[in-house]
């Protein structure tokens, strides 16, 4: 019999799978579309299929923060979670452009999805540590 960890278990592992596809063909879209505009993710048609994905993960990423993440995975989930959002605005995949292009714009959007699905599950889980050690005073 299926228990509710494992499914939720999956459903995490299901949901970076999506960031990852999306961030793959989003970040070839954003690569195809930098000969037309040299700012190639404000393109407006890849700026549109972003706009959408990223909502996606949002949401899933809500859907994870209330129901996914047991107490004792909290503090890793939140330190990962830091760490994911420091490497994405650091701009580390650059040096990833000198060996292929399309690299950099793959890497970007694969950590891009993916710090969006796992940042609104942060919140969440903060906000609920937050609650439960005010709650204890």
């Amino acid at each position: 019999m299926v228990t509710y960890e494992e499914i939720a278990e999956y459903a995490f592992m299901a949901f970076v799978v999506i960031a990852v596809i999306a961030g793959l063909a989003v970040g070839y879209m954003a690569y195809d579309a930098r000969a037309k505009v040299p700012a190639a993710w404000e393109n407006p048609d890849v700026a549109d299929i972003n706009g959408y994905v990223m909502l996606v993960m949002l949401i899933l990423g809500v859907i994870v923060g209330l129901v996914s993440i047991t107490a004792k995975e909290v503090r890793p989930f939140l330190i990962a979670t830091i760490a994911l959002m420091i490497a994405g605005t650091a701009n580390v995949w650059g040096p990833l452009g000198k060996v292929h292009e399309a690299l950099d714009y793959l890497a970007t959007g694969v950590l891009n999805y993916i710090v969006a699905f796992a940042a609104p599950a942060a919140v969440i889980l903060a906000i609920k540590s937050i609650w439960e050690l005010a709650r204890k005073k």
